[in-house]
């Protein structure tokens, strides 16, 4: 396990949840060689060494060479390597060709990270409160990269032809899912969106009212086996059930399952961080696209659900529970358990929304550099809530936002149905 200097503060909750996210961040890419941690996968991924150098450039940049005086930068020519999409630090590497980085090596970027916890670890009992809030920030900035570092680790050796596990794992006894329900709404005059006192990004403000309709939503999410019979009964050659981009799109990729899915005689498998395994009926389906989740949900009568639906359902529910990220491993969707009322809402899969990522009435970003957070890509994505068995525990809330292209599925994306009442 890795190891950093603790904090010089005593009882500073702040510190203390700096170093477990730092530290949990180098477990994650333990298992990669230098070569692992160098390669793309694709130009929506990233390798791991990017992430683990750009997260550190956060921290770097933002608090210790704007709050800490006379900090010296590890090496000024990183911020041009390290900075992902901020236009107000200037110019940086492209994107897609992140994967050329040879240099700086894995071990180089390890030690770029001591050099950074150690400075913000002595710097945190004298920032003032704006500078800790940035810290804050920091420490959730990198909760999310710490799940596409998982993404980007499962794309990267899905495309290697020994299909190696990256963790092992046995594998967890069958069992069957629970019947699908409903859980009723009524609609009216609701309010989403995040207010109060704790953490919560830009995008999730301010609070304010939406009018439903009556609704159903379903008490669990879609199953590999209900996907099976949507596979089963041609709907991926149907265009009746496909958006008018969505089968265009299924066309030209020559889409037939999801992500990660093999066909291996009359069965299928599918790939992850534990390897190739057996498609689980039970567990819920993963890797799918927004076109594919909305296709399924018109072949089987339904819908999907609004964000506002989602979240008058899943508020007051404990969003530390379910299956979520604790430690390094080969994360998994799990079974819903056998109990009443709504199952599997934090956790397992990000659920798509037919929702567009777009702002909140009276939203404002934030000023300054670090105001490009979220704003800027509010136009031509669509929201996925809930969190996934690969989001860290604590990370996600009711009020959460994550957001993806409708084409996009390397992420822990399933779905969950609803229906007009």
């Amino acid at each position: 396990m890795a190891t950093l200097v603790r904090p010089a503060t005593r009882n500073d909750a702040l510190a203390e949840r700096f170093l477990q996210v730092r530290t949990l961040s180098r477990d994650i890419a333990a298992p990669l060689s230098d070569a692992d941690a160098t390669v793309q996968p694709h130009p929506d991924a990233s390798p791991a060494k990017w992430h683990l150098g750009h997260t550190s450039w956060f921290f770097e940049t933002f608090i210790l060479r704007d709050h800490v005086p006379g900090y010296g930068l590890f090496d000024e020519r990183w911020s041009f390597l390290f900075n992902s999409y901020y236009e107000g630090e200037g110019e940086r590497h492209p994107r897609p060709k992140r994967g050329m980085l040879s240099r700086p090596s894995l071990s180089e970027v390890l030690a770029y990270r001591d050099h950074v916890d150690e400075a913000l670890a002595a710097a945190l009992p004298l920032l003032p409160p704006h500078a800790r809030e940035l810290v804050e920030l920091g420490i959730q900035h990198e909760q999310q990269h710490q799940e596409l570092i998982l993404m980007d680790m499962l794309a990267l050796f899905a495309e290697s032809p020994l299909a190696p596990a990256v963790w092992e794992r046995p594998d967890p006894k069958p069992q069957p899912a629970p019947q699908i329900g409903g859980i009723a709404s009524r609609g009216g005059i609701v309010e989403i969106g995040h207010s109060g006192s704790g953490f919560a990004f830009d995008s999730e403000a301010p609070r304010h009212q939406q009018l439903l309709r009556p609704y159903e939503l379903a008490d669990r999410l879609v199953t590999n086996g209900e996907w099976l019979r949507f596979m089963e009964a041609g709907a991926y050659q149907e265009p009746e059930h496909w958006l008018a981009d969505g089968w265009a799109w299924i066309r030209e990729s020559r889409i037939e399952a999801p992500l990660y899915w093999r066909r291996a005689g009359d069965a299928w498998h599918r790939f992850g961080l534990d390897g190739l395994k057996p498609v689980a009926p039970e567990e819920p389906v993963c890797h799918i696209s927004y076109y594919e989740a909305d296709a399924f949900a018109r072949w089987a009568k339904a819908r999907l659900p609004t964000e506002a639906e989602w979240e008058v359902v899943a508020a007051g529910l404990g969003s530390t529970e379910g299956n979520l990220l604790d430690e390094a491993g080969p994360v998994r969707p799990g079974v819903a358990p056998q109990v009443s009322g709504p199952r599997q809402m934090f956790g397992d899969v990000w659920e798509w929304t037919m929702s567009a990522f777009t702002p909140y009435p009276g939203f404002k970003p934030a000023e300054g550099t670090v105001g490009e957070y979220n704003g800027k890509f509010m136009c031509g994505q669509f929201v996925l809530r809930g969190g996934s068995c690969a989001t860290p525990r604590g990370h996600v809330r009711a009020s959460y936002r994550n957001f993806f292209y409708p084409h996009q599925r390397w992420q822990f994306a399933g779905l969950r149905l609803a229906r007009d009442l």
